[in-house]
């Protein structure tokens, strides 16, 4: 059962509009695209409140940079259980994996939640130690016993070129171990973020605030790095409010967001876009923002 009210009106219009983006020579789009679409009937829903529908949205896809909002959620989950010592070099690594989605910051957040760290080759009791406390964070979310989670891997760093050492002994051969996540779960959890449902309200305040992009235009040419352009903010009218996570490399294009409208009730839209083609498509997530959320005010 879906943490959203399914609406087959929403799901014949998400389909006709995969359709005319296919048409528009993106051939193989609808095996190559996952997304979750939910829309809220309150300016401040409850967790789980929502209706919506999704394509593909329980399919398991390399999630690139998405994989740090768990992350960062997952530090504040660590911090509550004193699992982790507060420190200004803990919140500079978070500001930078959310805001400015740093592998470097992520790379130092996993080894903090794991206890393990990246370097040679190990073997025997040291490497199965260090395999156990990698999955910590898979641990954690199994244990959150919500379906839109099953299946799913967050335990690997984000590279800016790839692996190597014990990193790369980790993926296994044909990265068979890589990080997977699906729009359901993405949806799932940035909603939680959202409407305080998941560890604490002030730490999902603190999330929200690493997670808030500006839309204005010469904040986004003096940052290359605004995870707007591209990315479905973009395809937002302004004065929209949003918040988001994208995550892109040479084979996927992703992008999960709560957009709010002035006087208007949220929206969460997330979607995942995988193969060459579409990782270098810098019009199909705005095009889709921008359709969805005009369907979404029409209705509002």
């Amino acid at each position: 059962m879906a943490f959203y009210r399914p609406d087959p009106q929403m799901q014949s219009q998400l389909g006709e509009l995969l359709n005319e983006f296919a048409k528009k020579n993106r051939p193989g789009l609808h095996k190559n695209i996952a997304i979750s679409w939910i829309r809220y009937t309150s300016p401040n829903p409850e967790p789980c409140s929502g209706i919506g529908t999704g394509w593909s949205e329980q399919k398991l896809i390399y999630p690139a940079s998405v994989v740090k909002l768990f992350y960062a959620i997952a530090v504040e989950a660590w911090l509550q259980k004193d699992l982790l010592l507060e420190s200004s070099e803990l919140r500079r690594a978070m500001q930078e994996m959310l805001s400015n989605s740093s592998n470097d910051a992520t790379s130092l957040v996993l080894d903090l939640l794991s206890g393990t760290t990246s370097g040679p080759s190990l073997f025997g009791e040291r490497w199965q130690a260090w395999k156990k406390q990698r999955l910590l964070v898979n641990k954690w979310l199994d244990g959150l016993n919500w379906p839109e989670l099953k299946g799913i891997n967050c335990c690997q760093k984000t590279w800016e070129d790839r692996p190597y050492g014990r990193e790369q002994d980790f993926y296994k051969d044909g990265y068979v171990n890589r990080n997977a996540l699906s729009s359901s779960c993405t949806a799932r959890i940035f909603e939680a973020v959202m409407t305080n449902g998941i560890v604490s309200p002030p730490a999902c305040k603190r999330l929200r605030t690493l997670l808030s992009r500006s839309l204005d235009e010469r904040q986004r040419k003096e940052n290359p790095e605004n995870q707007i352009d591209g990315f479905l903010g973009e395809g937002l009218p302004k004065g929209t409010r949003i918040w988001s996570k994208a995550g892109w490399m040479s084979q996927v294009r992703h992008d999960a967001a709560w957009c709010c409208r002035p006087q208007g009730n949220p929206m969460l839209l997330v979607v995942f876009s995988q193969g060459k083609q579409n990782a270098n498509d810098k019009v199909l997530l705005p095009a889709l923002a921008k359709e969805l959320m005009n369907l979404h005010q029409e209705m509002d």
